[in-house]
């Protein structure tokens, strides 16, 4: 919560506005270490993932999601890691404008399956593997943008 009030008087300091603390709650599960959820205006972290990394979470994964919401109320909807985004956490809130964390998984990793494009392999939940596989959607690397394909497990 210090991260959370320090990073959001910040903010109001330099926007000169007076936004509101958000709600945040400890439900956020699977990989993600938070989500923002704009029209409820809470933070959603992940508990698991807070423990094991508490410090990255004070220093980035707050400031990130409390950066999205700012970015809502100041700018309304826009891309989500947009320039403007990027700006509220860089100018405004002076954090680094990553996208992604990159925490040991291995804890909140349950059932997930391997999926892989050009440069990497990714791990779906059952949710989204069972979503492709109906054809109900499809998933594209962040990276590179290419569609993702099931990982064929090798032959024996």
């Amino acid at each position: 919560m210090r991260s959370l009030r320090e990073n959001l008087q910040r903010a109001n300091l330099h926007l000169g506005r007076n936004y509101p603390e958000p709600k945040i709650v400890y439900q956020q599960r699977g990989t993600a270490a938070g989500t923002a959820w704009l029209e409820s205006y809470e933070i959603r972290l992940n508990p698991v993932l807070l423990l094991e990394n508490q410090q990255a979470f004070y220093e980035e994964v707050v400031p990130h999601e409390l950066a999205h919401l700012l970015v809502w109320k100041h700018f309304g909807r826009v891309a989500p890691h947009g320039k403007e985004w990027k700006w509220m956490m860089e100018a405004v809130l002076g954090v680094p404008a990553r996208r992604t964390h990159q925490f040991e998984l291995d804890s909140v990793r349950r059932n997930t399956y391997p999926y892989r494009c050009s440069c990497q392999q990714h791990q779906l939940t059952v949710r989204r593997h069972n979503r492709v596989l109906r054809g109900e959607t499809e998933y594209r690397c962040v990276r590179c943008g290419e569609k993702l394909r099931p990982e064929t497990p090798p032959l024996s």
